[in-house]
Protein backbone atom coordinates (compact mmCIF):
# COMPACT_ATOMS: atom_id res chain seq x y z
CA UNK A 1 0.00 0.00 0.00
CA UNK A 2 2.89 2.64 0.76
CA UNK A 3 3.19 5.47 2.54
CA UNK A 4 -1.03 7.16 3.06
CA UNK A 5 -0.57 10.54 4.68
CA UNK A 6 -3.68 12.68 5.85
CA UNK A 7 -3.96 16.23 6.11
CA UNK A 8 -6.87 18.91 7.11
CA UNK A 9 -8.66 21.58 5.02
CA UNK A 10 -8.77 24.55 7.23
CA UNK A 11 -11.79 26.51 5.99
CA UNK A 12 -11.04 30.21 4.49
CA UNK A 13 -14.07 31.68 5.89
CA UNK A 14 -16.93 30.84 8.18
CA UNK A 15 -20.55 29.30 6.95
CA UNK A 16 -22.21 29.73 10.23
CA UNK A 17 -21.91 33.98 10.50
CA UNK A 18 -19.38 33.99 12.28
CA UNK A 19 -17.35 37.45 13.07
CA UNK A 20 -13.59 36.94 11.86
CA UNK A 21 -12.12 37.06 15.89
CA UNK A 22 -14.62 34.14 16.59
CA UNK A 23 -14.03 32.50 13.45
CA UNK A 24 -10.21 32.64 13.89
CA UNK A 25 -10.84 30.94 17.53
CA UNK A 26 -12.17 28.26 15.78
CA UNK A 27 -9.65 27.32 13.67
CA UNK A 28 -7.18 27.44 16.96
CA UNK A 29 -9.19 25.44 18.37
CA UNK A 30 -9.70 23.15 15.55
CA UNK A 31 -6.35 22.79 14.99
CA UNK A 32 -5.12 22.62 18.74
CA UNK A 33 -7.31 19.51 19.25
CA UNK A 34 -6.15 18.10 16.36
CA UNK A 35 -2.81 18.44 15.15
CA UNK A 36 -1.71 15.12 17.19
CA UNK A 37 -3.58 13.14 14.58
CA UNK A 38 -2.74 14.53 11.48
CA UNK A 39 0.36 15.42 9.01
CA UNK A 40 -0.32 18.42 7.73
CA UNK A 41 -2.69 21.98 7.40
CA UNK A 42 -4.40 23.51 4.10
CA UNK A 43 -5.72 26.88 3.43
CA UNK A 44 -7.32 28.13 0.35
CA UNK A 45 -6.52 31.26 -1.61
CA UNK A 46 -8.80 33.41 -2.25
CA UNK A 47 -9.77 37.57 -0.96
CA UNK A 48 -13.47 36.87 -0.43
CA UNK A 49 -15.66 33.40 -0.36
CA UNK A 50 -15.55 31.14 -3.42
CA UNK A 51 -18.45 30.21 -2.49
CA UNK A 52 -22.19 31.72 -3.30
CA UNK A 53 -23.74 30.36 -0.12
CA UNK A 54 -22.64 33.19 2.03
CA UNK A 55 -22.01 36.56 1.30
CA UNK A 56 -19.12 38.41 -0.29
CA UNK A 57 -18.74 40.72 2.40
CA UNK A 58 -18.34 37.01 5.03
CA UNK A 59 -14.38 37.45 6.84
CA UNK A 60 -12.08 35.85 4.67
CA UNK A 61 -8.46 34.89 5.49
CA UNK A 62 -5.33 35.36 3.21
CA UNK A 63 -3.91 32.36 2.39
CA UNK A 64 0.05 32.81 2.28
CA UNK A 65 -0.49 34.95 5.24
CA UNK A 66 -2.28 32.69 6.72
CA UNK A 67 -0.25 29.10 6.79
CA UNK A 68 2.66 31.56 7.65
CA UNK A 69 1.16 32.74 10.90
CA UNK A 70 -0.25 29.11 12.26
CA UNK A 71 3.08 27.09 10.49
CA UNK A 72 4.68 29.37 13.45
CA UNK A 73 1.82 28.04 16.27
CA UNK A 74 1.38 24.17 15.43
CA UNK A 75 5.00 23.15 15.05
CA UNK A 76 4.31 19.18 14.22
CA UNK A 77 2.08 20.37 11.20
CA UNK A 78 3.53 20.61 7.59
CA UNK A 79 1.58 23.52 5.81
CA UNK A 80 0.64 24.42 2.20
CA UNK A 81 -2.52 26.43 0.21
CA UNK A 82 -4.42 24.32 -1.79
CA UNK A 83 -3.81 26.17 -4.18
CA UNK A 84 -2.59 29.68 -4.73
CA UNK A 85 -3.50 31.28 -7.41
CA UNK A 86 -0.72 31.81 -9.98
CA UNK A 87 -1.76 35.51 -11.24
CA UNK A 88 -2.25 37.03 -7.73
CA UNK A 89 1.72 36.80 -6.66
CA UNK A 90 4.67 37.08 -9.21
CA UNK A 91 6.39 33.75 -9.45
CA UNK A 92 9.99 35.26 -8.31
CA UNK A 93 8.21 36.77 -5.39
CA UNK A 94 6.16 33.77 -4.64
CA UNK A 95 9.27 32.13 -5.11
CA UNK A 96 10.99 34.20 -2.12
CA UNK A 97 8.47 33.75 0.28
CA UNK A 98 8.14 30.18 -0.07
CA UNK A 99 11.82 30.01 0.31
CA UNK A 100 11.96 32.78 3.49
CA UNK A 101 8.84 29.88 5.42
CA UNK A 102 10.76 27.03 4.35
CA UNK A 103 13.63 28.40 6.45
CA UNK A 104 11.53 29.66 9.08
CA UNK A 105 9.91 26.35 9.70
CA UNK A 106 12.41 24.16 9.53
CA UNK A 107 10.93 22.61 6.04
CA UNK A 108 7.40 22.06 6.75
CA UNK A 109 6.00 23.90 3.29
CA UNK A 110 4.65 22.14 0.48
CA UNK A 111 3.87 24.62 -2.80
CA UNK A 112 0.09 24.61 -3.90
CA UNK A 113 -0.96 26.53 -6.84
CA UNK A 114 -2.96 27.01 -9.78
CA UNK A 115 -4.08 28.88 -12.64
CA UNK A 116 -6.99 30.55 -10.68
CA UNK A 117 -10.56 30.41 -11.95
CA UNK A 118 -12.58 33.17 -9.81
CA UNK A 119 -12.98 35.77 -12.38
CA UNK A 120 -15.27 38.31 -10.14
CA UNK A 121 -12.10 38.01 -7.64
CA UNK A 122 -9.98 38.99 -10.05
CA UNK A 123 -11.88 41.74 -11.22
CA UNK A 124 -12.63 43.12 -8.16
CA UNK A 125 -8.84 43.11 -6.65
CA UNK A 126 -7.67 44.91 -9.98
CA UNK A 127 -6.11 41.78 -11.86
CA UNK A 128 -6.48 40.88 -15.68
CA UNK A 129 -8.58 37.60 -16.08
CA UNK A 130 -7.41 36.26 -19.56
CA UNK A 131 -8.46 32.83 -20.96
CA UNK A 132 -7.58 29.71 -19.46
CA UNK A 133 -5.03 28.78 -22.30
CA UNK A 134 -3.50 32.11 -20.88
CA UNK A 135 -3.75 31.38 -17.24
CA UNK A 136 -2.34 27.72 -17.77
CA UNK A 137 0.66 28.94 -20.14
CA UNK A 138 1.28 31.68 -16.94
CA UNK A 139 1.22 28.60 -14.55
CA UNK A 140 3.34 26.74 -16.52
CA UNK A 141 5.83 29.36 -16.82
CA UNK A 142 5.88 30.18 -13.15
CA UNK A 143 6.70 26.93 -11.69
CA UNK A 144 9.55 26.79 -13.95
CA UNK A 145 10.90 30.06 -12.60
CA UNK A 146 9.83 28.84 -8.85
CA UNK A 147 11.69 25.68 -9.15
CA UNK A 148 14.77 27.47 -10.24
CA UNK A 149 15.21 30.36 -8.34
CA UNK A 150 14.97 27.31 -5.36
CA UNK A 151 17.40 25.03 -7.29
CA UNK A 152 20.06 27.68 -8.87
CA UNK A 153 22.49 30.43 -8.37
CA UNK A 154 20.67 33.17 -10.49
CA UNK A 155 18.39 32.59 -12.83
CA UNK A 156 17.35 34.29 -16.03
CA UNK A 157 13.90 33.12 -17.80
CA UNK A 158 12.73 34.24 -21.16
CA UNK A 159 8.98 32.91 -21.58
CA UNK A 160 5.88 34.41 -23.32
CA UNK A 161 4.61 35.14 -20.04
CA UNK A 162 7.38 36.25 -17.33
CA UNK A 163 11.10 37.59 -18.38
CA UNK A 164 13.62 38.19 -15.36
CA UNK A 165 17.20 38.43 -15.15
CA UNK A 166 19.58 37.07 -13.10
CA UNK A 167 17.37 36.68 -10.34
CA UNK A 168 18.90 35.29 -7.05
CA UNK A 169 17.13 33.77 -4.43
CA UNK A 170 19.25 33.25 -1.15
CA UNK A 171 19.44 31.66 0.99
CA UNK A 172 18.17 28.30 -1.02
CA UNK A 173 15.00 26.63 0.61
CA UNK A 174 16.04 23.00 2.25
CA UNK A 175 14.64 20.46 1.60
CA UNK A 176 13.40 22.11 -2.14
CA UNK A 177 9.41 22.11 -0.94
CA UNK A 178 7.47 19.95 -3.20
CA UNK A 179 5.16 21.61 -5.63
CA UNK A 180 1.61 20.28 -6.09
CA UNK A 181 -0.13 21.31 -8.88
CA UNK A 182 -4.14 21.90 -8.80
CA UNK A 183 -6.65 21.02 -11.68
CA UNK A 184 -7.98 18.27 -14.02
CA UNK A 185 -7.63 20.41 -17.10
CA UNK A 186 -7.40 17.44 -19.67
CA UNK A 187 -5.62 18.69 -22.67
CA UNK A 188 -3.57 21.83 -20.61
CA UNK A 189 -3.41 21.68 -16.98
CA UNK A 190 -2.59 18.22 -17.07
CA UNK A 191 0.19 18.47 -19.29
CA UNK A 192 1.11 20.86 -17.07
CA UNK A 193 1.23 18.52 -14.25
CA UNK A 194 2.92 15.84 -15.90
CA UNK A 195 5.89 18.06 -17.09
CA UNK A 196 6.15 19.90 -13.74
CA UNK A 197 4.65 18.66 -10.68
CA UNK A 198 6.15 16.76 -7.78
CA UNK A 199 2.60 16.52 -6.35
CA UNK A 200 -0.84 16.19 -8.43
CA UNK A 201 -4.29 17.53 -6.06
CA UNK A 202 -7.65 16.79 -7.70
CA UNK A 203 -10.78 17.98 -5.37
CA UNK A 204 -14.01 16.73 -4.72
CA UNK A 205 -14.23 14.03 -7.76
CA UNK A 206 -16.23 10.19 -7.92
CA UNK A 207 -13.41 7.14 -7.75
CA UNK A 208 -14.57 6.62 -11.22
CA UNK A 209 -13.69 10.63 -12.47
CA UNK A 210 -10.46 10.17 -10.85
CA UNK A 211 -9.69 6.95 -12.66
CA UNK A 212 -10.21 8.59 -15.83
CA UNK A 213 -8.07 11.52 -15.35
CA UNK A 214 -4.86 9.78 -13.85
CA UNK A 215 -5.27 7.62 -16.79
CA UNK A 216 -4.98 11.12 -19.01
CA UNK A 217 -2.42 12.01 -16.66
CA UNK A 218 -0.44 8.94 -17.26
CA UNK A 219 -0.77 9.66 -21.53
CA UNK A 220 0.63 13.29 -21.06
CA UNK A 221 3.75 11.32 -19.07
CA UNK A 222 4.20 8.75 -21.47
CA UNK A 223 4.60 11.48 -24.26
CA UNK A 224 6.99 13.69 -22.48
CA UNK A 225 8.89 10.68 -20.98
CA UNK A 226 8.19 11.14 -17.56
CA UNK A 227 7.57 7.89 -15.37
CA UNK A 228 4.16 8.79 -13.93
CA UNK A 229 4.97 7.34 -10.49
CA UNK A 230 7.27 10.43 -9.95
CA UNK A 231 4.39 12.50 -9.76
CA UNK A 232 2.45 12.21 -5.93
CA UNK A 233 -1.28 11.05 -6.26
CA UNK A 234 -3.27 13.74 -3.77
CA UNK A 235 -7.26 14.00 -3.64
CA UNK A 236 -8.89 16.77 -1.64
CA UNK A 237 -12.50 15.66 -0.39
CA UNK A 238 -15.28 17.07 2.15
CA UNK A 239 -15.55 14.28 4.97
CA UNK A 240 -19.08 13.70 6.64
CA UNK A 241 -18.52 10.94 9.09
CA UNK A 242 -20.59 9.79 11.57
CA UNK A 243 -20.75 6.58 14.05
CA UNK A 244 -23.99 5.87 11.76
CA UNK A 245 -24.91 5.95 8.46
CA UNK A 246 -27.90 7.67 9.17
CA UNK A 247 -26.14 10.27 10.84
CA UNK A 248 -23.48 10.99 7.94
CA UNK A 249 -26.09 10.80 5.68
CA UNK A 250 -27.66 13.97 7.65
CA UNK A 251 -25.02 15.66 8.04
CA UNK A 252 -23.68 15.39 4.37
CA UNK A 253 -27.15 17.02 3.17
CA UNK A 254 -26.93 19.44 6.27
CA UNK A 255 -24.14 20.79 4.76
CA UNK A 256 -23.40 23.80 2.18
CA UNK A 257 -20.63 21.53 0.73
CA UNK A 258 -22.55 18.89 0.03
CA UNK A 259 -25.83 19.38 0.31
CA UNK A 260 -27.57 18.00 -2.66
CA UNK A 261 -24.84 17.16 -4.61
CA UNK A 262 -23.74 13.52 -5.82
CA UNK A 263 -22.79 12.00 -3.10
CA UNK A 264 -19.96 9.87 -4.55
CA UNK A 265 -17.86 12.56 -5.23
CA UNK A 266 -17.15 12.98 -1.78
CA UNK A 267 -16.36 10.69 1.42
CA UNK A 268 -19.44 10.00 3.29
CA UNK A 269 -20.41 7.47 5.88
CA UNK A 270 -19.61 5.75 8.63
CA UNK A 271 -16.40 4.51 9.59
CA UNK A 272 -16.34 1.29 7.79
CA UNK A 273 -17.84 2.53 4.06
CA UNK A 274 -15.12 5.63 5.00
CA UNK A 275 -12.62 3.23 5.18
CA UNK A 276 -13.41 1.13 2.03
CA UNK A 277 -14.11 4.29 0.15
CA UNK A 278 -10.72 5.58 0.28
CA UNK A 279 -9.07 2.32 -0.25
CA UNK A 280 -10.76 2.33 -3.82
CA UNK A 281 -9.10 5.39 -4.21
CA UNK A 282 -5.58 4.54 -3.11
CA UNK A 283 -5.95 1.79 -5.31
CA UNK A 284 -6.05 3.87 -8.01
CA UNK A 285 -2.44 5.31 -6.69
CA UNK A 286 -3.83 8.12 -4.41
CA UNK A 287 -1.36 8.69 -1.62
CA UNK A 288 -2.27 11.55 0.09
CA UNK A 289 -5.63 13.03 1.08
CA UNK A 290 -6.59 16.25 2.19
CA UNK A 291 -9.92 16.65 3.99
CA UNK A 292 -12.17 18.90 5.03
CA UNK A 293 -14.66 17.95 7.97
CA UNK A 294 -18.30 18.65 7.25
CA UNK A 295 -19.02 19.64 11.03
CA UNK A 296 -16.44 22.05 11.23
CA UNK A 297 -16.08 24.00 13.77
CA UNK A 298 -16.83 20.83 15.76
CA UNK A 299 -13.89 17.96 16.07
CA UNK A 300 -15.75 15.44 16.34
CA UNK A 301 -16.21 13.94 12.83
CA UNK A 302 -12.15 14.29 12.44
CA UNK A 303 -11.24 12.76 15.77
CA UNK A 304 -13.87 9.98 14.79
CA UNK A 305 -12.14 9.60 11.21
CA UNK A 306 -8.77 9.48 13.28
CA UNK A 307 -9.06 7.04 15.69
CA UNK A 308 -11.13 5.01 13.45
CA UNK A 309 -10.27 5.42 9.82
CA UNK A 310 -6.36 6.23 9.64
CA UNK A 311 -5.36 3.73 12.00
CA UNK A 312 -6.32 1.41 8.65
CA UNK A 313 -3.59 3.06 6.36
CA UNK A 314 -0.50 4.12 8.60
Amino acid sequence: MGSIGFGLRVPGFPVDGSSGSEFTRQVFDFLSELEPYFDSAWVCDHFHPWADFVPVTTPTIEGFTAIAYLSGVFKRLKFGNIVLCNSYRNPTLLAKMGATLQLLTGGRFILGIGAGWKKDEYIAYGYDFPPAAVRIGQLEEAVQIIRGMWTETEVTFEGKYYKIRGAVCSPKPEPTPPIMIGGGGEKLTLRVVAKHADWWNLPNVSVEVFKRKLEILTKHCEEIGRRPEEIKKTLASVVAIAESRGEALKLARGTPFIGSRDLENFIVGDPVTVVGKIKRYIDLGVEYFILRFADFPKTDGAKLFAEKVAPEFL
